[in-house]
C-alpha cells in the first residue's frame, strides 16, 4: 500500500465511518499502516473540523458531518470536482438559477463561472457571488438576510420572502446529510432557507459527495419527492435510502471520476 497524505488518510477515515457507526483507533492505524499517534492527531483533526466525534480507543459518525465552510472545502476535493462538471451539464446558457450556499456547490459555481454565459445567479452565499462574478457575462442577485460568517452566507425571514418573490429554471443545492426522509442541514436556520430554495425552481438538483450517504442532520429541509435528480460521486449503498430514490422517480448521477475511475 502506498503511503498516503494527511488529506488523503484523512479521508478514508470518514470514508470508514460510512460502512460503520464507529471505528478503533488501533484497527485504522493497522489498515492505514501508520502508526497510533498519527491517527490520534487525524482524529484530532477531524474532530476539531465537526467531521467525526472521538471515542474511547477511536471515533464515531457525528450528528452531522459539516465544519465551516472553509473546512469543509478541503475535503473530497477531486470527488466534488467530479460533481460539479456533472451538475453543470444541466445548466444551459441563459439559465436563472439558484445556488445556495456550500462546500460543493461552490465547485459547482466555478465550473459554471467557466463554462457558460448569460446566466442570472441567485445566491444565498457571499462565496459563491464572488465566483460567479469573475465571468463578466453572468449576473448575481445576493439575497438579503442576516450574515452567517460561519458559512458566508445569509439566512433568516428576509431571505425567504425574497426568495418567494423568485423563481428558476435550476436549482442547485448541497447537503449535510442524505436519509431516506430526505435531504438534511446541520443548521435549523440555513435549513429552514433551504426549504424555500427548494420550492423556486423547475428542477432540484442536490450535489452530495459519498460522504452525505445515509447522514442525518438537524433539519430535514426536503423531501425526495422535491428533488430532481441527485448529482454524486458513488452509487448510494443504504437500502432505505435506494428504496426512497426510486419511490420518488429521482435521477440518479454517478459523476464519473476525471482520471477515468468511478
Amino acid at each position: 500500500m502506498a503511503r498516503l497524505s494527511k488529506i488523503e488518510r484523512q479521508q478514508k477515515i470518514i470514508a470508514e465511518l460510512q460502512a460503520t457507526p464507529t471505528i478503533r483507533a488501533l484497527d485504522l492505524a493497522k489498515n492505514l499502516q501508520v502508526s497510533t499517534e498519527t491517527i490520534r492527531r487525524d482524529l484530532e483533526e477531524l474532530e476539531a473540523k465537526g467531521l467525526i466525534n472521538r471515542t474511547y480507543g477511536g471515533a464515531s459518525r457525528p450528528l452531522s458531518p459539516d465544519g465551516d465552510i472553509s473546512q469543509r472545502e478541503q475535503m473530497f476535493v477531486r470527488e466534488r470536482e467530479n460533481i460539479a462538471r456533472e451538475a453543470t451539464r444541466f445548466v444551459n446558457h441563459g439559465d436563472v438559477i439558484i445556488i445556495a450556499g456550500g462546500s460543493t456547490t461552490l465547485h459547482v459555481a466555478r465550473r459554471l463561472a467557466a463554462e457558460k454565459h448569460d446566466l442570472l445567479v441567485v445566491t444565498d452565499s457571499f462565496a459563491v457571488a464572488e465566483i460567479i462574478a469573475t465571468n463578466s457575462t453572468i449576473r448575481v442577485q445576493m439575497c438579503p438576510g442576516t450574515y452567517n460568517p460561519r458559512e458566508r452566507s445569509v439566512y433568516g425571514a428576509d431571505t425567504i420572502n425574497f426568495l418567494e418573490r423568485v423563481y428558476a429554471n435550476q436549482i442547485i443545492i448541497g447537503t449535510s446529510g442524505l436519509t431516506k426522509g430526505g435531504i438534511c442541514s446541520a443548521d435549523y436556520d440555513i435549513g429552514s432557507t433551504y426549504s424555500a430554495v427548494v420550492k423556486r425552481g423547475s428542477e432540484v438538483t442536490v450535489v452530495a459527495d459519498h460522504s452525505k450517504i445515509a447522514q442525518t442532520a438537524v433539519h430535514t429541509f426536503a423531501s425526495w419527492s422535491e428533488v430532481t435528480r441527485l448529482v454524486t460521486d458513488q452509487p448510494p449503498y443504504d437500502e432505505e435510502l435506494i428504496g426512497a430514490i426510486k419511490l420518488a422517480r429521482v435521477e440518479v448521477v454517478v459523476a464519473q471520476d476525471i482520471w477515468g475511475n468511478n
